[in-house]
């Protein structure tokens, strides 16, 4: 293979899960985030529908309180668990800034939602790998009231729209390593 396919494949291997909590505190550029979703920005779409979009808090405590806050609202008494608020209200303390990404749901019948969602999907994996390019860490999380319809309505996004997740962004002193436990071998079928 050529060296834009290796450097590619290299970016591609060394993506990894940083949790926020390893997060050292330090401030992404603007500039920076603004490059990680220019490059979201050239997923596949049918139709041209691109329908992923970004919502960015440049203070991602006070996000983070919310989303706390919601958490409380929202859930029954007895299934109410005061380490559940706890770790949805500091666990953006060592980040730069949340990202939200959703689906923006068009309004062309002909293109299923699965399509949408798997192009927004696209979007946020290279937001992902230019993070990785750019030594930015990242965490993709859905807990809490993330999936939840109080989300969607706190960020004004229309019933048939989908919250994808929160990316945590933020730089750390160590990279985890990856692994796999399934080989690629029990993967893939070839047909002849």
């Amino acid at each position: 293979m050529n060296e834009q396919f290796n450097t590619v494949a290299d970016i591609i291997k060394s993506r990894r899960t940083i949790k926020p909590a390893t997060m050292n505190g330090r401030k992404i550029a603007r500039e920076d985030i603004e490059a990680l979703i220019g490059l979201a920005d050239w997923a596949p779409t049918h139709g041209l529908t691109e329908p992923w979009r970004f919502i960015v808090y440049e203070q991602p405590a006070e996000f983070c309180r919310k989303h706390a806050e919601l958490y409380q609202q929202n859930t029954a008494e007895e299934n109410f668990k005061p380490a559940v608020h706890e770790n949805l209200t500091k666990m953006g303390d060592n980040a730069s800034h949340i990202v939200v990404a959703y689906m923006k749901r068009g309004s062309n019948p002909n293109i299923p939602q699965f399509e949408e969602i798997a192009a927004t999907a696209c979007a946020i994996e290279n937001f992902l790998l230019g993070a990785t390019a750019a030594g930015i860490g990242a965490y993709w999380g859905t807990g809490g009231q993330t999936l939840k319809p109080a989300m969607k309505e706190y960020l004004g996004l229309a019933e048939e729209d989908q919250v994808m997740g929160l990316f945590y962004l933020g730089y750390a002193d160590e990279q985890p390593q990856g692994k796999r436990k399934t080989p690629l071998e029990e993967k893939v079928q070839w047909i002849a």
